[in-house]
C-alpha cells in the first residue's frame, strides 16, 4: 500500500510539473538554481522521492517522482544542447569560459602560465 493517497500524489505530480516549467523557462527563486533540489522546494515535495530506493531485501525500486526527474534533466539537457540556459549563473559560466578562450588565443605563445 503506498504511503500517500493518488490523489496527493496526483497534486504532487501536477505542482512537480508546474514547477518544473517555471524552472525550465528561468523562473529561478532568489539562491535557488535549474536544479533538482530547487525543483523539490519550489513544488513543496521531499526530494528523496526524486532517487531511487533500495528495499530491505536489497533490491532497487524507483523513487515515487524519479521519472519526474528523469523528464526534467532530459528537458534541461535539450535546452543546454540546443544553447539554451534557464540559470543565469550557468549562463555566465558559459560566457566567462568563452571570454577566456579567446583572451588565450589572443596571447602570444609562452605568455601562460598553466593552470595549477
Amino acid at each position: 500500500m503506498p504511503r500517500i493517497s493518488t490523489e496527493t500524489r496526483s497534486r504532487n505530480e501536477e505542482a512537480i510539473r508546474a514547477a518544473m516549467d517555471r524552472l525550465l523557462r528561468g523562473e529561478l527563486p532568489p539562491g535557488g538554481r535549474c536544479d533538482i533540489k530547487t525543483l523539490a522546494a519550489e513544488a513543496g515535495v521531499p526530494r528523496t522521492g526524486f532517487y531511487a530506493k533500495r528495499n530491505r531485501d536489497g533490491s532497487d525500486r524507483r523513487g515515487p517522482y524519479q521519472h519526474l526527474a528523469e523528464e526534467f534533466e532530459r528537458r534541461l539537457k535539450a535546452m543546454q544542447d540546443a544553447g539554451a540556459m534557464p540559470d543565469p549563473r550557468d549562463r555566465q559560466i558559459a560566457r566567462l569560459k568563452e571570454d577566456n578562450a579567446a583572451l588565450r588565443a589572443e596571447c602570444p605563445p609562452g605568455m601562460l602560465r598553466s593552470p595549477s
